[in-house]
């Protein structure tokens, strides 16, 4: 009796997942078929994307901004974004990019434009990782590559609690001018 209840819910998941299937494809004749390498890249760009618009959009007067002595500051969290996404990517690409270390010396990017230019650099050259990839080495490395967009999207929730303390919308809840 269990092998038959077991048996008719695989059945049951498999269709399910068919008719899903050919709904989105039917949905998305035109594009292109998510891949491994597709689904992360997409991931990587739109957290990767969301955190360099805090980074352009957060006044460089409030970059030494920390909630409490506790925590790192703004620019303290975006050196350290940055410098965790070498991380990975050094260990997709097997060289050395990026500066040693998950958090770069704040004496090296000082400035808000320093920040930016080296979180957008980050975010950049772990595409260009992802997509020089293949799924191959992405499945591979699967659970680094979503560990670190995960961490990505820990620390954009980090950053929220930042703009919501001074007042402020972060830019992805900022309502769209029609």
């Amino acid at each position: 009796m269990k092998r038959r209840l077991f048996a008719g819910s695989i059945l049951a998941a498999l269709a399910f997942l068919i008719a899903g299937t050919a709904a989105r494809a039917q949905d998305s004749a035109q594009k292109k078929p998510v891949t491994p390498t597709s689904a992360i890249l997409d991931n990587w760009n739109d957290i990767g994307n969301r955190l360099v618009a805090m980074a352009e959009d957060w006044p460089e007067d409030k970059y030494g901004y920390r909630p409490n002595p506790d925590v790192r500051s703004f620019a303290d969290v975006m050196r350290h974004l940055a410098g965790s996404n070498y991380e990975m990517v050094n260990l997709a690409v097997k060289k050395k990019l990026g500066v040693e270390g998950d958090n770069p010396p704040a004496d090296q990017f000082k400035t808000k434009a320093q920040i930016v230019d080296y979180l957008k650099k980050s975010v950049a050259d772990g595409a260009t990782a992802i997509q020089q990839s293949g799924d191959a080495e992405i499945l591979k490395h699967l659970d680094y590559w979503t560990g670190y967009i995960e961490h990505m999207g820990e620390h954009y929730g980090q950053l929220v609690v930042y703009y919501r303390n001074n007042g402020v919308v972060p830019p992805a809840s900022r309502k769209k001018a029609s």
